[in-house]
């Protein structure tokens, strides 16, 4: 590889990219958007319209002017991003709640079964729902959480060995959340059908970053945020997918307003829409939903091949820069070595790694973020982080470490990390 940063970033086919999104001050090095993507230039201007003329001017009548239509229409964008049909994706609610429906109702769908398979490398608020589902239905379900071997790859035939004819859930993140380890999608979703289970992915960190397949690998259900890869915002609404052969036979557990067949004609007796919006709840907030679109329209324009092949070579970019340079000042490789295993962040490890981690921010104009118990996440997001900025942030944080920077920082950390 060529290791000039520079000549790197002139080759760059998808360096015009970078123009789309607002860089408010260019001498920060932002390497977060695996949990905040930027704002496109696109979105703001958008929104702008929104509030002055859609809202402004139309009022109501813009529910039927495309806002009720909203979820749907940009569900199906994402679709294409990874692997659905456009009638399998909708955005709606929040990662957490729509987690919530679609786990309850494929416990629902398996009577009998009383088993939910997952890794303590999955997000721990998703551990969290699936506890709360089992103490809801208190029915005899049980959450069996299998153990990664080394806190960084996916625990694949402890998987093997716990999803038995007693499962009816299989769930786990495609991209872990500190790794970046990332699960062959297709091998485990077969492991799932072969014993009778069904499969639930989240996507947070793998959508809009590494090729995602759901049809191709025949997965069951997904759930994903958009404020990341995505840029869709703060908050954004997230998304789910329900594979279309299963929509009719999964019930909805939060049975609302939006997933009420005909919702103005407000019957008192709820009868779920047919295909994919019986899993609608509530009301959208039109605003935050249609400031997911531009960002997903730039990934679309991108291309997730290129942006894959963009991500690999930036990320073993970073990887030949540690090795040559932080590793021999204690980091650790916390993220796959394989390519083709790691999605497009990479996790430092160090004893210091927290008050490292505040250097960066407070002194050295590097913008990472921090996951315990020694975890420097290093996010690379294709559309705007350059090469150059890889080169630079692995040179600060050298000197933060050589020039002991770091012994300024606490120990203790805040609430947000």
């Amino acid at each position: 590889m060529n290791t000039s940063p520079l000549s790197l970033d002139t080759q760059d086919t998808l360096a015009r990219f970078r123009a789309e999104f607002v860089i408010d001050d260019p001498s920060l090095i932002y390497l977060d958007g695996n949990s905040l993507g930027r704002l496109p230039h696109r979105t703001r201007a958008l929104i702008q319209d929104y509030v002055d003329h859609r809202w402004g001017q139309r009022l109501i009548r813009g529910w039927n002017e495309g806002w009720l239509e909203l979820g749907e229409r940009i569900g199906g964008k994402i679709a294409r991003l990874i692997g659905a049909q456009s009638d399998e994706v909708v955005v709606a609610e929040s990662t957490s709640t729509n987690l919530f429906k679609l786990a309850t109702a494929a416990l629902k769908a398996r009577p009998g079964r009383r088993k939910i398979v997952t890794d303590d490398l999955n997000f721990p608020s998703d551990l969290y729902i699936f506890q709360g589902i089992v103490e809801l239905l208190d029915a005899g379900h049980r959450l069996e959480i299998v153990r990664s071997p080394d806190g960084i790859h996916g625990p694949v035939e402890g998987l093997a060995a716990a999803i038995d004819e007693d499962t009816a859930l299989v769930s786990l993140s495609h991209t872990v959340f500190k790794s970046a380890y990332t699960y062959d999608m297709a091998a485990i979703t077969q492991m799932a059908h072969q014993a009778g289970a069904l499969t639930l992915w989240d996507l947070s960190h793998a959508a809009g970053a590494v090729p995602v397949d759901l049809n191709g690998a025949n997965a069951d259900l997904a759930v994903g945020c958009s404020y990341k890869y995505l840029n869709g915002g703060p908050g954004a609404p997230a998304f789910l997918y329900v594979r279309r052969d299963l929509q009719a036979s999964l019930r909805n557990p939060i049975s609302g307003w939006y997933g009420q067949a005909s919702p103005f004609d407000f019957g008192l007796a709820y009868q779920p829409a047919d295909g994919l919006r019986r899993m609608l709840t509530g009301t959208p907030p039109v605003l935050s939903l249609a400031g997911i679109e531009p960002g997903v329209d730039l990934l679309l324009e991108a291309g997730m091949d290129r942006l894959r092949a963009k991500s690999l070579q930036q990320s073993e970019y970073l990887i030949m820069l540690h090795e040559a340079m932080l590793q021999p000042l204690g980091f650790r490789l916390n993220s796959p070595r394989e390519a083709a295993r790691r999605g497009s962040h990479i996790s430092l490890g160090h004893p210091e790694g927290w008050r490292i981690n505040r250097a960066l921010i407070e002194q050295m104009q590097v913008l990472p973020d921090f996951r315990a118990p020694d975890n420097i996440r290093l996010g690379i997001t294709p559309l705007y982080t350059t090469f150059d900025e890889i080169h630079q942030a692995v040179q600060r944080l050298r000197t933060v470490v050589v020039e002991r920077l770091y012994e300024q920082y606490p120990a203790e950390r805040p609430a947000v990390t």
